[in-house]
């Protein structure tokens, strides 16, 4: 038993590429940084300023885009990098859930909801993508 033990403790630990990890910290911090950018300039908007609000869906279609890039690097450090896979579902869920908030921008009680779930999806994948657990193998 002790010689298992003191061989599985000697081989060094394989970890994720780092290449596929990096760009997705990137684009999920990125991520994040937007969404915060959008919803300030939502609260504006909804005080009356009609450029604002079209800062916040031109801001908004950034956001979806930068969710389309995330997801193909959430699928690169899952499937060739060995890493977690429930960041590309997540990934996945962002940009469905940005796809909803697209389409429900005039109704408040739809609107509202989905963004705060963007919030959730977006910062459950950053605190995991720059965790150490990350770059560890699943």
């Amino acid at each position: 038993m002790r010689e298992v033990i003191a061989s599985h403790a000697s081989q060094p630990r394989r970890q994720v590429s780092p290449g596929p990890l990096w760009t997705l910290r990137v684009l999920v911090s990125a991520q994040a940084v937007g969404l915060v950018v959008a919803a300030s300039f939502a609260g504006q908007g909804v005080k009356g300023g009609e450029a604002l609000a079209e800062t916040h869906v031109m801001v908004g279609m950034v956001v979806h885009l930068i969710a389309l890039f995330q997801i193909v690097a959430a699928v690169l450090v899952w499937r060739p990098g060995r890493g977690a896979g429930w960041p590309a579902v997540a990934s996945l869920g962002l940009f469905l859930v940005g796809l909803g908030q697209h389409f429900t921008s005039e109704v408040l009680g739809a609107h509202v909801p989905t963004g705060l779930t963007l919030f959730g999806l977006v910062v459950a994948v950053l605190i995991w993508a720059w965790s150490p657990i990350a770059s560890r193998l699943k």
